[in-house]
């Protein structure tokens, strides 16, 4: 089991940057395949992005493919949310979430992922 804890969230302006990091308890962080999800009022808990294991593999949502960056330090047993360009549409609650299994696809909906944090906020004013 993985204990799991976001931050990094606040209120910026378009175009700003912001970095999420989610770090992970345990000494099996690297046994997880990690992603980010993010879920606007009233709305589904959508797909941002995945990382494998070792991080070698990453997977991006095509809303925000080019200007956020996922990665990991397994040593840290932290993953990272790099948010440039940011959009108003990118308001929303951002949250961590691992996957146990091994599968022979990456998994990109929620409903997937074992393992869950509480959330961080980001609002991006226009």
């Amino acid at each position: 089991q993985v204990q799991l804890v976001e931050s990094g969230g606040g209120l910026v302006q378009a175009g700003a940057s912001l970095r999420l990091s989610c770090a992970a308890s345990g000494r099996t962080f690297s046994s997880y395949i990690m992603g980010w999800f993010r879920q606007a009022p009233g709305k589904d808990r959508d797909f941002v992005a995945v990382i494998t294991r070792n991080g070698g593999n990453t997977y991006y949502a095509d809303s925000v493919k080019g200007r956020f960056t996922i990665s990991r330090d397994n040593a840290k047993t932290t993953v990272y949310l790099q948010m440039n360009s940011l959009k108003p549409e990118d308001t929303a609650v951002y949250y961590c979430a691992a996957d146990s299994l091994f599968r022979t696809v990456i998994a990109t909906t929620a409903e997937a992922y074992q393992y869950w944090g509480q959330g961080t906020q980001v609002t991006v004013s226009s």
